[in-house]
């Protein structure tokens, strides 16, 4: 079963010739900090925010499985959009795992995402399960098969699995091997995997952590008239064995375009 699935999702992307391997997107090699070669342990993707890949040393990294974790309108959801943007402005192809099915189209488009670069897979967990969580877990552990499938597909610059606001107990039911081994499915390739949610889900075993607050003065929330224009947020980077051990703090700012 899980060969034929993944054959369907290698035929859906030769359907959209979108079949060539990953490292055919990545910058050529170069000297500068963070433009490594394709085949490069140190390789990084950019989140699209200069303040935040300058502590990052130049973004993400590449072959490992990161977090983006904040609570309900900390920005996790802008960032994330960014960063799709960013790795599709660079032609990679991108992949989200949509976790509750809450992606909005609109404004993946108004943060400057390539369409036709994403591949958008829907799943279809509640905040509120009541009497159903059997079948809220059941559909959580189909959202991280197909998460899976598509990092074995090989192809994706970025691959995000949006869990956020997924019920936490639903997630701490998770059998945490599963983390361990998407990471060991990570090692060695081009892809950066980012895991969102409200807290921290592959806990040891993630590459590096944003961790996403509301600025403590008050005034993280900025509108422009009566029209919500942006956050500003504090992101705490956490580096566990991806690199050295390493804790730092780092404000960014995170606009919305309103139509």
């Amino acid at each position: 079963m899980l060969g034929l699935a993944r054959a369907d999702l290698e035929s859906l992307l030769r359907a959209r010739k979108l079949d060539r391997t990953l490292t055919t997107a990545l910058p050529p090699v170069s000297s500068a900090p963070g433009d490594t070669g394709p085949r490069d342990d140190l390789a990084v993707s950019a989140t699209g925010l200069s303040t935040l890949d300058a502590r990052l040393g130049g973004g993400l990294p590449r072959g490992q499985l990161s977090e983006l974790v904040g609570p309900r309108s900390s920005g996790r959801t802008s960032l994330l959009l960014r960063m799709l943007a960013a790795a599709t402005a660079r032609g990679e192809l991108v992949a989200l795992v949509d976790v509750l099915d809450r992606f909005d189209v609109a404004s993946a488009q108004a943060a400057g995402i390539d369409l036709d670069r994403l591949l958008w897979i829907r799943g279809h967990v509640v905040m509120n399960p009541g009497l159903c969580r059997d079948l809220n877990q059941r559909a959580l552990e189909q959202a991280v098969n197909a998460l899976t499938l598509v990092l074995q597909a090989g192809n994706f610059g970025l691959v995000a699995f949006d869990a956020a606001d997924a019920p936490s107990d639903a997630i701490r039911r998770l059998p945490f091997t599963t983390w361990l081994r998407l990471q060991r499915m990570l090692e060695g390739s081009q892809t950066t995997c980012v895991l969102v949610g409200g807290e921290r889900l592959a806990r040891s075993s993630a590459g590096l952590t944003l961790q996403l607050g509301i600025r403590d003065s008050g005034f993280g929330v900025r509108f422009s008239g009566r029209v919500f224009d942006g956050l500003d947020v504090d992101a705490r980077v956490v580096r566990s064995r991806a690199r050295s051990q390493e804790q730092a703090d780092v404000r960014v700012s995170l606009s919305t375009t309103c139509a």
